[in-house]
């Protein structure tokens, strides 16, 4: 074949090629197909961004026992060494985070009926039991992790921290299955859409009134800032620095005005959609 031939038959080659899908798009299909199928996002009329999460839909689907156990199979097996890069790994242990969120929602179910609280695993309710985030029952790779090592000592650990791969905007991407969460979203996060996510996810999250509002004065937060003020301060300065880099532009002006922070408290009923205004 000529060197013209060849170079239109490799052409053409590419062209007719499947599109392959990326590493945490492929580890995560059974996740996003529950998310696609179970997940309910709905814009607010300021912008903002609230999802909620169907479980008694999931339940009732024939589907979600076989998704569930697949994916906590391919995580068992999955090898993290083969993670590319901060934002291919970033990506995975979101994912991986949200998704036992969810699997530890639907697969524990005292009496047979879903939790009104991830408190009532234990923890804040029963200190004698451990709380979901504590449990090191979640199997990636051959070991055992608990939600807070994945995001405390992993996402937001030294060792993120020292590569430069620590980003505070974390906390509005892991998502604790409650109302005051900042929102599950209903496509999984990849090396390809990590940044636009996080972006979004803190600038439509500040759109909400669970986790901003200005008063006069007076800025009100999330309680994310009171328990994490370290990482916001690591990140920004200060916690109202964070917000007036992340906030929609036309809050922007009220929050640099604003002189005194409050919390807003904390919602941790189930993030199912009879739990939420806007779904009911």
């Amino acid at each position: 074949m000529n060197k013209p031939g060849l170079l239109m038959y490799l052409i053409t080659l590419v062209a007719i090629m499947p599109v392959t899908a990326t590493a945490n798009e492929a580890t995560f299909d059974s996740f996003q197909q529950l998310l696609t199928q179970h997940l309910i996002e709905s814009t607010t009329t300021e912008g903002g961004l609230v999802s909620a999460f169907d479980y008694e839909a999931a339940l009732a689907s024939s589907q979600t026992d076989d998704r569930l156990a697949g994916q906590r199979e391919h995580l068992a097996d999955f090898d993290t060494g083969t993670l590319d890069g901060k934002a291919e790994s970033v990506a995975f242990w979101l994912n991986a985070y949200n998704f036992f969120m969810i699997d530890q929602i639907l697969t524990e179910r005292p009496d047979g009926e879903l939790v009104d609280s991830v408190w009532d695993y234990g923890g804040r309710v029963n200190p004698f039991v451990d709380s979901v985030f504590d449990r090191e029952k979640f199997l990636i790779d051959g070991q055992q992790y608990s939600l807070n090592q994945i995001e405390k000592e992993i996402l937001l650990g030294e060792n993120y921290a020292d590569k430069g791969w620590k980003d505070a905007r974390v906390h509005f991407a892991v998502n604790c299955a409650s109302v005051g969460c900042p929102p599950l979203r209903n496509v999984v996060y990849t090396a390809d859409n990590l940044e636009d996510l996080l972006a979004e996810n803190t600038r439509r999250a500040f759109a909400t009134d669970r986790h901003l509002e200005v008063e006069g004065g007076t800025l009100y937060l999330t309680e994310l800032f009171k328990w994490y003020e370290d990482d916001f301060v690591e990140a920004s300065g200060s916690r109202k620095a964070f917000v007036e880099q992340w906030v929609d532009s036309s809050v922007a002006d009220r929050v640099a005005g604003a002189s005194d922070i409050k919390f807003i408290d904390y919602d941790w009923a189930l993030n199912k959609p009879a739990n939420f205004t806007e779904f009911r």
